[in-house]
């Protein structure tokens, strides 16, 4: 119905300046500006390091000039060679942004 054979999708918010996409590749792409950590879910203090392992994300944005967006989202999701993955929410999240609309 859209005409098109690619359809993209977008992982971004409003907190931050930059989004990263999901282009025939299997895995959400950032820019070298912004970077994605994968932290533990019952230990925010604790970076998982290796690819493939799951947890919460954190995102360091570095867009801005004067300004740099720091954020620890309750978004699931795990690293992969090239970029990052979003799985859904943790259980116990509550509603934000486009969820409120569903």
């Amino acid at each position: 119905n859209f005409n098109t054979d690619l359809i993209c999708s977008e992982y971004g918010m409003a907190e931050l300046l930059s989004q990263s996409y999901y282009v025939k590749h299997n895995y959400f792409q950032s820019p070298p500006w912004k970077k994605i950590l994968i932290r533990d879910k019952t230990n925010p203090l604790k970076l998982i390091e290796e690819d493939s392992r799951r947890g919460c994300i954190n995102i360091i944005d570095l867009a801005n000039i004067y300004s740099c967006g720091f954020i620890a989202t309750n978004d699931l999701g795990y690293l992969t060679k090239n970029g990052f993955n979003i799985i859904g929410r943790h259980q116990n999240a509550s509603i934000r942004g486009c969820d409120l609309l569903v």
